[in-house]
């Protein structure tokens, strides 16, 4: 066999090995009802699987109760099933000064060409030195920025309750910093998202254009650990086909 096609036969067997790794499913975190949770039917607790959409297959890995990612590349992982009225809690910690990552709601899962990252709602998750760190002619980005800002992105529009632009900047810093837990609590409801922050609302926004989609944790260039992520699904809402993404 000659040498050259003996490279490009390895080369496609490599390839549909990495392929096969990134199409193996990631369970993390519980989904239930708001009907069962009523009930208290504990049996209807379910786990969520995550399906890597276009990170490596090592970027995200299970370490006991808590998802681990390496930030490394630039990417998401996608639940496999669409969300549309939901209660969503989880805890994140950054591992680096100044990390950079979030999850969206809503999504489409479709990375762009460019920021190799989706459509939906973000959920801005930043380190605190990330002000410090993206210092612009001399300004100091608001230290509101890093704790859960919240925008459409990739055509999905909003409206913000506290404005910054087109997006929606926390009314009251509550963040921790690396290596510190902060928790998440997440309630979308008919195109409204409201953020919690370590114990207290402090952001929102309305009117989304999209209003059912996928869940996506975000793998943007920084460690990041997350536990604790527990879905409530909630009765549906009116929400004609525009406003739902194409399903995968």
């Amino acid at each position: 066999m000659k040498p050259s096609l003996l490279l490009c036969l390895l080369a496609l067997w490599g390839s549909s090995l990495k392929i096969k790794a990134q199409e193996k499913p990631l369970f993390f975190g519980s989904e239930t009802s708001l009907d069962h949770l009523v009930s208290a039917d504990k049996g209807n607790v379910q786990e969520i699987k995550w399906i890597n959409v276009n990170t490596e297959p090592d970027t995200w890995h299970k370490e006991g109760d808590l998802l681990v990612c390496k930030g490394l590349p630039i990417g998401v992982m996608r639940s496999e099933k669409m969300y549309e009225n939901f209660i969503l809690t989880v805890e994140w910690r950054h591992m680096e000064a100044g990390g950079n990552s979030g999850m969206f709601v809503w999504s489409d899962a479709i990375p762009g060409e460019q920021n190799r990252l989706p459509g939906g709602v973000e959920v801005q998750m930043l380190e605190l030195d990330w002000v410090n760190q993206n210092i612009r002619d001399g300004v100091k980005p608001p230290i509101a920025y890093v704790h859960g800002e919240l925008f459409g992105v990739g055509g999905v529009t909003t409206i913000p309750d506290n404005p910054r632009g087109n997006r929606s900047k926390s009314v009251e810093n509550r963040a921790l910093g690396k290596g510190e837990w902060n928790s998440y609590k997440v309630i979308c409801v008919d195109g409204t998202v409201k953020l919690s922050v370590n114990g207290k609302f402090v952001n929102g926004i309305s009117k989304s254009s999209i209003k059912k989609g996928y869940l996506c944790l975000e793998s943007e260039g920084a460690e990041i650990h997350f536990r604790n992520l527990k879905v409530i699904e909630l009765p549906p809402g009116v929400t004609s086909a525009e406003q739902i993404v194409d399903e995968l």
